[in-house]
């Protein structure tokens, strides 16, 4: 307490002085940086171009604070917050859905939450994830992949822990329902629906049963499987029928005999010895292959087209109803069908793909893969369109369904992943020497150059502009313009009024308050 009484009279002696201590000094240098001024007030003019810059978002209700080049910035949009300091970390939160998103090194370590839904992974092979289920009020996983796997349920009948290659049980895991093994690959077992499959020494040697099935194989040398025909009850309590099937192979892939669809109205008997001959025959599907794959003749009747291939996929020739497919590969092709077209020249030079299912209809045109990439979708009911163009490693540029419209420049990674929020937060600020954005619906337009060394606003009702690092701002309303340069103090003037107003304003005050206009 004395100490702090012996401080006083020399506080009070600086602040006499006008000198301010070193800390608080680089207190506030901090938070002009940061954007933290205290109480909360704003300086009338905090646009430092690189150094620091807070502006309105042009294409959302929100603010963005950028600092210090495109290494640092903040964003709040409406319930989300964001920070990140690219390329080495982000943090966006959303206390109104709940959710959490954290980046290190995207895509090397990262962390989401929705709700009480979580996951964190590190290089994909070290992961947390848990939450509750419809069926578990609480369900965590631990994976060290693909050495170890671990559940821990609410319900201890879903626990699990596996040790690769001692021993272990998984459940839904790899594509398997259920998976049990003892020193693998010597044993394993393993289910999918109903059919459980044994393995001795994988993948050589099984034994597979199910509900009307059996079948073993000692592979590649022989292996034989039946199935009968049964019946399954759908999510809509209808008794439908499952086919049977008679499978036997010898030599594989030189010999094999398949019978599909037994039971059914299209039962499919398909025999091959390989490369020689290949023969598949069905009420609604035939087809022919000799020294395969150069010589294929389909006639499917179901979809209403033949085809001939020279071989597949390379020479593709068909024609019907179905389907028209002209291609000799890489130079030409052409393939069509209801809902469905393709085309390109000197693959991978040109190349385009229609999609038209209702409402959805989507076109892509692309050169060069990745090098240029022209992405179009429209909804036929509402005739509303998104598009998104790429052009590697100049630009891109997208406009959504609102018909908000962004262009940057540069984009070394936005063509391969478009669309990717961790490329988005974590990366384009990085080499995005050029923004634009054009907000249809308000009227707003922004322009940034080398990150704000030149920013640019455009409202209905006022302008702004902020050039190499503050030195010269501009700003202007429907009542008053303001310009500084060198940060010394602005020079302000009002805005003339209109004529009309003018002279409406002289009559009022020479005639008196009463008379009218």
């Amino acid at each position: 307490m004395r100490r702090t009484q012996e401080l006083a009279p020399a506080a009070k002696v600086q602040q006499r002085k006008g000198i301010v201590p070193a800390p608080r000094l680089a207190g506030w240098g901090l938070a002009l940086l940061l954007g933290v001024f205290s109480g909360g007030a704003r300086a009338e003019w905090p646009d430092a171009g690189l150094l620091f810059d807070e502006f309105d978002l042009t294409l959302a209700p929100g603010k963005r604070l950028e600092a210090a080049g495109p290494f640092f910035y903040q964003e709040q949009q409406e319930s989300t917050r964001l920070w990140a300091v690219p390329p080495v970390l982000s943090y966006a939160r959303d206390p109104e859905r709940e959710s959490r998103e954290l980046d290190f090194l995207y895509p090397v370590m990262t962390y989401t939450r929705l709700g009480e839904q979580y996951r964190w992974q590190f290089l994909q092979l070290l992961s947390f994830a848990g939450g509750p289920t419809q069926e578990e009020t609480a369900r965590d996983r631990f994976t060290l992949f693909p050495l170890y796997f671990q559940q821990r349920s609410s319900d201890p009948n879903r626990n699990y822990t596996a040790v690769v290659p001692f021993y272990g049980r998984l459940q839904h895991r790899l594509f398997r329902d259920e998976i049990f093994f003892v020193a693998f690959p010597l044993y394993s077992q393993t289910r999918k629906r109903d059919v459980v499959t044994d393995n001795y020494l994988v993948p050589f040697f099984h034994l597979r049963h199910g509900e009307g099935l059996r079948g073993w194989q000692l592979w590649p040398l022989a292996g034989k499987e039946h199935k009968e025909v049964t019946t399954r009850t759908n999510d809509f309590n209808e008794v439908t029928l499952v086919g049977g099937h008679d499978h036997f192979f010898a030599l594989w892939p030189l010999y094999f005999s398949h019978r599909d669809g037994i039971g059914t109205t299209n039962e499919q008997r398909q025999l091959a010895s390989l490369p020689a001959y290949c023969r598949l025959r069905s009420p609604l599907r035939n087809s022919t292959t000799v020294i395969w794959p150069f010589f294929n003749y389909v006639d499917d009747r179901e979809k209403k087209y033949r085809e001939w291939d020279a071989p597949w996929p390379l020479v593709v020739f068909a024609r019907g109803e179905g389907k028209t497919t002209s291609r000799v590969w890489p130079f030409y092709s052409r393939a069509q069908d209801a809902k469905r077209e393709s085309v390109f020249y000197l693959w991978p030079i040109y190349k385009y793909n229609h999609l038209h299912s209702p409402p959805l209809d989507r076109r892509r045109t692309r050169i060069g893969f990745f090098l240029y990439s022209d992405l179009t979708e429209v909804n036929t009911e509402t005739g509303a369109a998104r598009r998104r163009i790429h052009c590697w490693p100049l630009y891109t540029q997208r406009r959504d369904f609102n018909g908000n419209h962004r262009v940057q420049v540069l984009a070394l990674l936005e063509p391969f992943l478009p669309a990717n929020p961790g490329i988005e937060r974590n990366y384009s600020p990085l080499w995005s020497v050029w923004r634009a954005e054009k907000n249809v619906r308000t009227g707003a337009r922004s322009q940034s150059l080398l990150w704000n060394l030149y920013r640019r606003e455009v409202t209905p009702e006022a302008k702004k502009c902020s050039l190499l690092f503050g030195l010269f701002q501009y700003q202007s309303d429907s009542t008053n313009r303001h310009l500084r340069v060198g940060y010394l103090p602005g020079k302000r003037t009002k805005t003339p009024a209109p004529a009309q107003a003018t002279g409406a304003a002289e009559r009022r005050s020479r005639d008196g308050p009463g008379s009218p206009d």
